[in-house]
């Protein structure tokens, strides 16, 4: 059983228009072609998890559409993530990550 993230008054909270959800879609055919990880975390995204489940693939924005509306819907300003990761991360910057490993153990 998916666990689901949140959500506003039920509803997928994200992109609203006609062209956001098509483009919402390529990304994530493109994303699921290439075997894009979650960009914030790391890890393998369940591209097949019903949508608004923690480990499904949600659209995130690098530059926050509250900060930056004008680039709500260009595909430059996406990139792949898991549900809970972007919802976690809401408006402010991605965590550090540890870094790349000084050698392969």
């Amino acid at each position: 059983m998916h666990q689901r993230c949140n959500t506003r008054g039920g509803q997928d909270m994200g992109f609203d228009s006609r062209a956001a959800k098509k483009l919402k879609a390529m990304f994530k055919q493109q994303c699921r072609d290439a075997g894009a990880v979650c960009w914030l975390c790391g890890q393998p995204i369940n591209y097949d998890a019903p949508p608004n489940s923690r480990d499904s693939f949600e659209p995130d924005h690098f530059y926050p559409q509250a900060t930056h509306p004008e680039l709500a819907e260009d595909p430059e300003n996406l990139r792949p993530s898991h549900c809970s990761c972007n919802r976690s991360r809401k408006d402010g910057v991605p965590a550090p990550s540890l870094g790349s490993l000084s050698e392969q153990w």
